[in-house]
């Protein structure tokens, strides 16, 4: 079993060119398969719910949902990184109740760093989230808690105006004390740009190859969220139709009487005659 990594870890892959895979997970279960198979991080994030709660976006997940979340990555994943993600509304309305949710990220769930969407305008609390010494993923680009406000889920830094908004924000948030940077649905040259001027790491999710590592959404790398599929995601495998055909063939076996099958059933160990006879008798006094 590998030595869970920390910041000054992540800092000294950036620092020798070593790409650091991570993936977003919701739960025990595939929290275990991710640590088993070796991942530098896990993120629990946000998109919990679309992916397990089913709403239309990010905006109604809460800080109980989250940290119930990140407790139960943490029992499945002890000895790999974990980052949570801040909800939305839980840090924008003041800086002490973004420092007080971000405690509870470390104490209840277990996590080794926050992540929280936006550049400038929450430089001050990743400033006061920082100064409480919790480390800080910033995240820039496109932020899924704001889509409304930039009219869905768009592309940002495509013209030069539009890249100009996303460095300042990049240079922000690295200026307010985040340690990590994530940017999400990001022209590659935007992204090489932050990258190159930035001495913390720089993540991307649809932000092209020139960063310090890929996150990815588990849901969409093994095919287990069927609803939509961002572009900049690849499938790995199809977990969604072999969990399918699972179960057909379980509708099918038990229809037909196929399951349960021998195998599959205990057996009594008792004296048949005395169980027998013991039956007889309480059906006499049976009332239903």
């Amino acid at each position: 079993m590998s030595k869970k990594k920390t910041i000054l870890d992540l800092q000294q892959m950036k620092e020798r060119g070593e790409q650091a895979a991570w993936m977003v997970i919701y739960d025990s279960c595939m929290a275990s398969f991710a640590e088993e198979a070796g991942m530098d991080m896990i993120l629990v994030g946000d998109s919990m719910g679309m992916i397990i709660y089913g709403y239309e976006g990010t905006v109604p997940v809460t800080m109980d949902m989250s940290i119930a979340h990140c407790q139960g990555v943490r029992r499945g994943a002890p000895n790999t990184y974990i980052i949570g993600d801040m909800p939305f509304g839980s840090y924008q309305s003041s800086c002490e109740d973004a420092v007080n949710n971000a405690v509870r990220f470390i104490k209840e769930g277990g996590v080794d760093a926050i992540k929280l969407e936006g550049g400038v305008a929450v430089a001050d609390r990743i400033r006061a989230i920082s100064n409480a010494g919790i480390v800080v993923f910033g995240h820039i680009g496109l932020t899924p808690q704001s889509s409304a406000a930039m009219g869905g889920f768009k592309v940002q830094g495509k013209t030069t105006a539009s890249a100009k908004a996303v460095i300042e924000d990049a240079v922000a948030v690295y200026r307010a004390g985040a340690r990590t940077l994530l940017l999400e649905g990001v022209p590659e040259e935007t992204a090489a740009y932050i990258h190159r001027i930035l001495p913390i790491p720089v993540y991307g999710i649809g932000a092209g190859s020139d960063c310090d590592g890929q996150v990815i959404l588990a849901a969409d790398a093994l095919g287990v969220y069927k609803n939509f599929t961002p572009k900049f995601a690849k499938k790995y495998c199809n977990l969604g139709e072999i969990a399918t055909q699972g179960m057909k063939e379980f509708i099918d076996e038990v229809k037909t009487g196929v399951f349960p099958a021998p195998e599959h059933k205990y057996k009594f160990t008792g004296d048949r005659d005395e169980f027998a006879s013991f039956l007889a008798e309480y059906e006499k006094n049976l009332e239903l």
